[in-house]
């Protein structure tokens, strides 16, 4: 997996990937599994030193565990890989005390990998593997790109099956080299969508769904504009509540103000008054 974003330096982005993930469906991607409850973390108990880390961990709505791996390739080879996973998944359960734990083997493969390239089952007696597999070469990147790019540019906010094609759409692309220069084009799409979380949210999945095709340069200029337009917003936040401030300052002295001139025109009235009863009194007086 690519160095330049692994679990524990996501910061930002795992946050807001984390945050913004729940109550998610990947149904977009053709897999038929209940929502996505909780983001988990990856950090698993590890067998050996060089082992790769599992590219997400999901707790869904049913309360299965589902472990997601992505694959621009079919290796039978991959299905030890994803056993192992499971052990270590059990692995962490087992020191809480928790035996009863239901998994799922979620594989997405790339648009490289078809649905004939790919055997879903793994026997070797007495253990049996069972992958939930999605191809994203069911999806048509050219048709969906060109749906998302009318939406951007109409202003209108996205739905949630928007968001989900877009963070995964720069792997529905065949190649790696048209991945790559796909996911450039998507990440400046997606900084144009009106909604600033829905961006956020969107490039932080992009980085972490692309993690194996992203290049260092380009993972580490998103993570800077994303930090830059936090910085910006909590900014304009910051000079909106000083404007609000300022504007209630304002209003709480025009309204002392106008307390102040209501009782000076309430003396002025009564002093009238006065002046016009002495006149009444001096007059009858005169008589």
């Amino acid at each position: 997996m690519n160095n330049a974003i692994t679990y524990q330096n996501k910061d930002v982005v795992s946050k807001i990937f984390a945050e913004n993930f729940r109550e998610k469906s990947l149904k977009v991607y053709g897999l038929d599994v209940p929502k996505i409850k909780m983001v988990m973390p990856t950090n698993l108990p590890e067998v050996e030193a060089n082992e790769l880390r599992i590219d997400n961990l999901f707790l869904l709505e049913d309360d299965t565990i589902a472990i997601l791996d992505y694959e621009s390739r079919y290796r039978k080879k991959s299905k030890i890989k994803y056993l192992n996973y499971v052990v270590r998944v059990l692995e962490r359960y087992k020191k809480t005390g928790t035996l009863d734990v239901k998994l799922r083997m979620i594989v997405i493969y790339t648009a490289d990998i078809g649905p004939k390239d790919v055997d879903s089952s793994y026997s070797a007696g007495a253990v049996r593997l069972d992958i939930e597999p999605a191809f994203l070469s069911m999806i048509d990147s050219g048709a969906v790109y060109e749906s998302l790019k009318e939406r951007v540019e109409s202003g209108a906010e996205l739905t949630d099956e928007e968001v989900m094609q877009f963070i995964i759409l720069p792997l529905t692309y065949k190649g790696r080299e048209a991945q790559k220069q796909e996911l450039k084009t998507t990440i400046e799409l997606a900084k144009n969508v009106k909604s600033g979380d829905q961006t956020m949210f969107i490039l932080s999945g992009i980085l972490v769904f692309s993690d194996k095709i992203i290049d260092k340069k380009t993972a580490i200029e998103v993570k800077e504009w994303m930090k830059m337009t936090k910085v910006a917003k909590l900014y304009e936040e910051e000079r909106k509540r000083a404007v609000t401030e300022k504007d209630a300052v304002i209003a709480e002295k025009d309204s002392a103000l106008a307390e102040k001139d209501a009782v000076i025109a309430e003396k002025d009235k009564a002093l009238s008054e006065a002046v016009a009863e002495l006149e009444r009194l001096k007059a009858v007086s005169q008589q």
